[in-house]
């Protein structure tokens, strides 16, 4: 069944290739096309299209659909193009004539289009609902160990001490922004498609702003050639966001890769979370930590992948944008995945203490000496001169009395964990998830 065909059908691997791999994709669409539905129904008899008999009608078994697809007892039937045909067909089958109705002023384009936005809107909260115990953990394991110092590094060059505090804290403070671009995705997704048909409207006297309250929209998307124009647009800026995450934790691997390494040797961590070689009894080998910055990396490529794939598109629906699903889709689970691993592992991470007493970190404190010379009333280009040849001549010794106890906000002993907490519980309350919660209870209930 297909809700554009008439007379003649498509050869068959024309077909094929068209659908590609739509039908997969779809059913991360199910639910949220039933919510569509529930929410154009009521509009619909609220402008004569319906009777309040077929609204009744349709809401029902709209909803017994709903409580399928949440159950696991839904699927596509082999000959069903996508996931609106199959619900349009069940309807169908089950109410006649009352069924075929529920298509009235709207196009597939716009039925796609909140459909995705539903869908979008719905991955970015469980995302932040995966972000925030690892944010948590990081602030927890910053505080814990804010009196282990570890060498800190410019060009992978030895620059200055830092501790474990500051480094799990960083990536803290790294997720808020993370989730302040999070919040700025949600904006754009947040807003209703719905009664932009294919694209240029509908004569019938829909009430867009019905339908944008029923589904707990922010906001509408007024034009309707942007509405269909923000197709791409929308997912690539979701993908940017998911691409901040990504990055936070492919620096945080690739950290964690080096200092398991033997040459730094800064942590290590349970047998059971690292594998071994085949031949080398000794081995260590942080794979889960590899395997997210690969995949992280790859989710980082995912704005430009659908930069390409919309390159040079005029306004208009074009099948172009259907393989963005599959791009960017599966890139929601990847993440979360890799979040929670990432959690796994450092909360079971065992550092090495006293680091800094190693003879071959003593340059560390080359400028808590400058500055120490700065304090005692010498010009800073003359301290670091001398410093400088101290260190050329070999006469350089370490101070005793490192600055390392200067209490600015965000120094070693002043990591303002509170205040990161602030900043990303002010970023999360951004999120207004109850009203979305509230409005998806009312159609479905």
């Amino acid at each position: 069944m297909k809700l554009w065909q008439k007379d003649k059908a498509s050869l068959k691997e024309v077909e094929t290739f068209t659908v590609g791999k739509d039908r997969e994709m779809d059913m991360h669409l199910a639910p949220f096309d039933v919510l569509g539905s529930l929410a154009h129904i009521q509009m619909l008899e609220s402008i004569g299209l319906l009777t309040k008999d077929d609204l009744a009608e349709l809401q029902a078994e709209l909803k017994n659909i709903y409580k399928k697809i949440q159950d696991g007892d839904f699927e596509l039937q082999d000959d069903v193009e996508d996931v609106h045909s199959q619900v349009e067909l069940l309807l169908t089958q089950k109410l006649g004539d009352v069924g075929k109705k529920i298509h009235s002023a709207r196009s597939r384009n716009d039925q796609v289009l909140v459909d995705i936005k539903l869908f979008l809107r719905s991955e970015i909260e469980f995302l932040v609902d995966a972000i925030l115990p690892f944010f948590d953990l990081l602030q927890s394991q910053s505080e814990k160990y804010k009196n282990d110092l570890l060498p800190g590094y410019t060009h992978l060059q030895l620059a200055m001490p830092s501790s474990f505090g500051l480094w799990f804290g960083a990536y803290a403070e790294s997720l808020v922004d993370d989730v302040t671009t999070l919040k700025a995705a949600f904006d754009v997704v947040n807003k209703n498609p719905l009664g932009s048909a294919a694209g240029y409207g509908s004569s019938f006297p829909i009430n867009r702003q019905m339908t944008t309250d029923l589904l707990g929209f922010a906001s509408l998307n007024y034009n309707v050639v942007y509405a269909q124009m923000g197709r791409g647009k929308a997912e690539r800026i979701v993908a940017q966001a998911l691409a901040n995450i990504a990055d936070t934790l492919a620096k945080m691997s690739m950290d964690m890769c080096l200092y398991l390494n033997q040459n730094f040797g800064f942590v290590s961590f349970p047998a059971e979370l690292t594998t071994g070689s085949s031949i080398m009894p000794h081995k260590k080998n942080p794979d889960v930590f590899e395997l997210i910055r690969s995949h992280c990396n790859r989710i980082k490529a995912l704005p430009n992948e659908i930069t390409m794939m919309t390159t040079n598109l005029p306004s208009g629906y074009h099948r172009d944008l259907q393989l963005i699903k599959e791009h960017l889709f599966p890139a929601f689970k990847t993440l979360k995945d890799c979040i929670e691993m990432a959690g796994l592992m450092l909360g079971n991470i065992e550092v090495k203490k006293d680091l800094l007493k190693d003879e071959k970190y003593k340059y560390l404190f080359t400028v808590d000496l400058v500055n120490q010379y700065v304090m005692d009333g010498i010009p800073f280009r003359d301290a670091y001169i001398k410093v400088g040849k101290a260190v050329e001549d070999g006469s350089y010794k370490a101070p005793e009395h490192s600055g390392t106890t200067n209490p600015h906000e965000g120094s070693i002993q002043n990591l303002c964990t509170a205040e990161i907490k602030h900043l990303m519980d002010q970023a999360v309350a951004e999120f207004d998830f109850e009203k979305i919660h509230n409005a998806v209870n009312i159609l479905v209930k």
